[in-house]
């Protein structure tokens, strides 16, 4: 139910098909320098309408040869609460101006470069090919398994051309004979027709965002096995390649096309088992060799390296692993080479302790390259396979995201985050010097309004541990003013991190007069093992004392009020704003908790993710200890602490933390006489999605901050 205001509305809005005719810009990219705009002195404050105006500029993809680098740029469109996106196109030396190349309003994506270097995308439900030098010759025409590369074909299913062009492999169901529904009499089978509800018998029944209930895994029929199939393109015939009952993924070829390595978990069907994923290979002859053994790890990706011997991929202890052996950690994730032939696995970061991702091969096979965080910057780095120190490639305060290569590993293109501006794309080389601006999509914006100034901090917790944080301060800033009303905004995860990225709803914020205080706490990624697990069996208190620390802080050396302090967040943020206020009832003057657990005991059964509570509870509500811990760690134990107003916000079908948990901590408030109010999203599961969701909802959190933290600007 919508409750505002003291009554009730059920909205369910009709969505008209999106239709949007884009008017293409084409954007300066040799102006400016390279470097993202500073807040300005002069401008406008942001508004809620800017929402609709700051455009989403795509992961780029450079082309094979490195001088050119696509992207989309995605716009928000009111009158359909739907997007458009559109493909554009400019050279990586920045001789050019940026230029739409796909077809004026037809909404665009899929971006894909082929061998040859032509640029393949899909737009208006068709396929489109262009070569870059003439972008005027944009030709219409389906685009190739080998265009696709991996994308899947209209089925679904993943197709995988050879290097030597000779073979495409494919990853596709092989359902089971079907059964034949029986029925004891016709009587049993009209009632079983009439029958108006759901049915199930599996454990793995819910899952956010997924239609109710989750189709059962356990079931071949439903979740039919997929085999690898060959097909000759000369037009032979197609044979099936293996015959393992799994499910193969991260399917890839080895240099020569004469050999395939892909993972898979042979335990998928165990529906007590969360899964471990192992690596496999298998030859043109279908022979097929497991090369991974240990039960205790699973492993994402499996590239097989240019010269064959190697496979490339990420490990960490499996979650059945952490339960089973009673951890007092999680699990931490490394760069890790198989032997394609069998062998000892040879880990490549044990001495780096933060979070890979992505790795890739370089083309000659001498690096590895990968994307990690370490605080609240993300960068590219390197390291030798055969072992020493992983090299940072790119520097700065920054967060640098969607990484591509081109083929020989000369060059590289990627998107640059900021707190202060949204992102842009920039090209470098492959050892990040000679860095290039690419794109300028949102100066114009940036140069009228003045977006606000965001500071870095660094202080202690109550305990001593070394923290990070970042402060956005208010449009207007002054010093000799105030006091102003500061927002405390929590990140979700945990293990997450905020850092240098543009958010509108903090900059809204900010631009309504309000610092915006974000704080890494214990949990966070980017600071290593022994913090990324500070908070194992105690969710709550140690990255509690983590925030409160940092509000301490700036109230030390700012003008601001520490009786208009307000905590904010969602998901991990809105247990965390549950917490605080339980824990810290009289330092918040207003709280606005988006999808935050109260109860963990209520919360194990109802939720899709049991797992977070049997590791980092240890365990089950029905063990003592665990429950113990659910209990002590419950902001529902505290709720008669409660003094602050607060703002509930849920979707309606949400998975992840359903509604129920904010349903119980509100009715707490209202017994106890403390103001509050629920918004719930009909159909929005844990994401809340849709513009005219996330306008409505930043409109109403910012009127009931509004409310509470400015008296007399609101009635």
């Amino acid at each position: 139910m919508h409750h505002t205001r003291g009554r009730v509305r059920r909205r369910r809005p009709r969505l008209f098909a999106s239709s949007f005719a884009a008017v293409v810009i084409a954007v300066s990219s040799t102006a400016r320098g390279q470097s993202a705009p500073s807040p300005a002195n002069h401008g406008r404050p942001l508004a809620i309408e800017d929402f609709y105006r700051i455009r989403t500029v795509g992961a780029p993809a450079l082309s094979p040869d490195g001088a050119w680098v696509a992207f989309t740029v995605t716009t928000r469109v009111e009158a359909t609460n739907g997007e458009t996106s559109e493909v554009w196109l400019v050279p990586s030396d920045g001789s050019r101006r940026a230029a739409r190349v796909s077809p004026e309003g037809a909404n665009a994506g899929t971006v894909r470069w082929s061998d040859d270097g032509q640029l393949h995308f899909l737009a208006g439900g068709k396929g489109w090919a262009l070569n870059p030098t003439t972008p005027e010759r944009l030709v219409e025409g389906e685009m190739s398994a080998a265009q696709r590369g991996g994308l899947g074909d209209e089925s679904g299913h993943v197709t995988l051309p050879s290097p030597d062009g000779k073979w495409t492999a494919s990853v596709r169901d092989t359902p089971p004979p079907k059964r034949e529904i029986t029925y004891a009499s016709e009587f049993e089978k009209r009632h079983e027709e009439r029958f108006k509800g759901v049915e199930f018998d599996w454990l793995d029944f819910q899952r956010d965002g997924q239609p109710f209930p989750v189709p059962n895994r356990l079931d071949p029929e439903v979740s039919p096995p997929q085999e690898l199939f060959l097909a000759p393109n000369d037009g032979g015939a197609e044979r099936q390649l293996t015959r393992l009952g799994l499910r193969p993924m991260a399917v890839n070829w080895n240099h020569d096309g004469s050999r395939l390595a892909f993972t898979a978990d042979s335990g998928y069907r165990t529906e007590l088992r969360y899964g471990a994923s192992q690596i496999f290979t298998v030859a043109m002859d279908g022979k097929v060799r497991r090369l991974t053994t240990d039960s205790d790890y699973t492993y994402a990706g499996a590239q097989l390296s240019p010269d064959g011997r190697w496979i490339l991929t990420t490990r960490q202890l499996s979650t059945d692993a952490v339960i089973r052996h009673k951890l007092n950690h999680g699990k931490p994730t490394d760069v890790v080479l198989v032997p394609a032939e069998g062998g000892p696995e040879r880990n490549l970061t044990v001495d780096w302790d933060y979070l890979p991702t992505s790795p890739v091969w370089s083309a000659d096979g001498r690096y590895v390259y990968f994307t990690g965080g370490i605080g609240g910057t993300t960068h590219v780095f390197r390291v030798a396979p055969n072992g020493g120190a992983v090299e940072q490639v790119t520097k700065g305060q920054r967060r640098i995201m969607g990484a591509t290569y081109n083929r020989d590993f000369t060059r590289m293109a990627y998107t640059v985050g900021l707190t202060e501006s949204p992102p842009e794309i920039y090209t470098a080389n492959i050892d990040g010097s000679g860095e290039k601006r690419l794109t300028h999509v949102h100066d114009a914006y940036v140069d009228e309004v003045a977006l606000g100034k965001a500071e870095r901090l660094s202080f202690r917790s109550k305990d001593g541990t070394p923290l990070e944080g970042w402060l956005l301060y208010p449009y207007g800033y002054r010093p000799n003013a105030g006091p102003y009303p500061l927002v405390v905004s929590n990140h979700g995860g945990p293990h997450a991190a905020d850092g240098y990225a543009f958010d509108f709803k903090n900059q809204l914020f900010a631009a309504n007069g309000y610092f915006v205080l974000q704080v890494n706490f214990r949990s966070s990624t980017g600071y290593g093992e022994k913090f990324l697990w500070g908070t194992w069996g105690a969710w709550g208190t140690k990255d509690g004392q983590d925030v409160m620390a940092g509000v301490d802080y700036v109230i030390g050396r700012l003008p601001i009020d520490r009786k208009r302090v307000a905590t904010i967040g969602h998901s991990y943020g809105g247990f965390m704003t549950n917490w605080l206020i339980t824990q810290y009832p009289d330092r918040f003057a207003a709280a606005v908790s988006g999808a935050g657990i109260v109860n963990w005991m209520s919360d194990y059964g109802t939720a899709d993710v049991a797992r977070t509570k049997e590791t980092e509870f240890f365990g089950t509500p029905w063990e003592e200890r665990s429950r113990e811990i659910m209990i002590r760690q419950s902001p529902l134990t505290y709720a008669g602490r409660v003094r602050t107003p607060t703002l509930f916000i849920n979707g309606e079908i949400d998975q992840r933390v359903p509604y129920s948990e904010a349903e119980q901590m509100y009715v707490a408030l209202k017994k106890n006489g403390v103001p509050a109010k629920v918004i719930q999203y009909a159909n929005m599961p844990h994401s809340i999605s849709g513009s005219w969701n996330q306008v409505h909802r930043m409109l109403n959190e910012l009127h009931w901050l509004d409310t509470y933290l400015k008296p007399g600007k609101v009635s």
